[in-house]
């Protein structure tokens, strides 16, 4: 018969020589640390979006203020299946303004976090930059306008 391995508690901040015992410390820290990174992120989007949609013009405001904005981390598999790029810093989905009324599935935009972050390379005032220039880029799509309008808009 095999070994068999049990848990005990431990105090946190005492040092142990079982190499289990350490690597799940590790992991622990790890997943610490990424879920404090996220929340950090998630705030500071969260600010971002909020002053972006405040700088809107009241008419296109209170339309762009009904339309939820999510965060996620990167794509799912869900998404990347459908053909969305794993570096994708946003998208929009469901029916534009103009359609919203014939089609029962509502719109919303979706902000992948951990991508704007990537490619703001850690900078947060880029991450802010990004996060407001995306959050314009998917309102347009929302609006009914194609990648083209956006890039004669600068929100390529």
């Amino acid at each position: 018969m095999g070994r068999r391995h049990y848990l005990r508690p431990v105090e946190v901040g005492t040092s142990c020589s079982d190499p289990c015992l350490i690597r799940v410390q590790s992991v622990a820290k790890k997943f610490v640390a990424v879920n404090r990174n996220w929340n950090h992120l998630v705030t500071i989007a969260t600010k971002e979006v909020d002053a972006t949609l405040a700088a809107l013009p009241e008419p296109l405001r209170e339309k762009a203020r009904k339309l939820p904005v999510t965060f996620e981390p990167v794509p799912n598999a869900g998404l990347q299946a459908d053909g969305i790029a794993v570096d994708t810093l946003g998208l929009f989905v469901g029916p534009d303004y103009a359609d919203e009324e014939a089609v029962p599935m509502p719109a919303q935009i979706i902000l992948f976090l951990e991508n704007i972050r990537e490619f703001a390379e850690d900078d947060e005032e880029i991450f802010c930059e990004e996060i407001a220039t995306t959050l314009l880029h998917e309102l347009g799509h929302y609006l009914g306008l194609d990648e083209e309008d956006l890039t004669d808009r600068g929100l390529e």
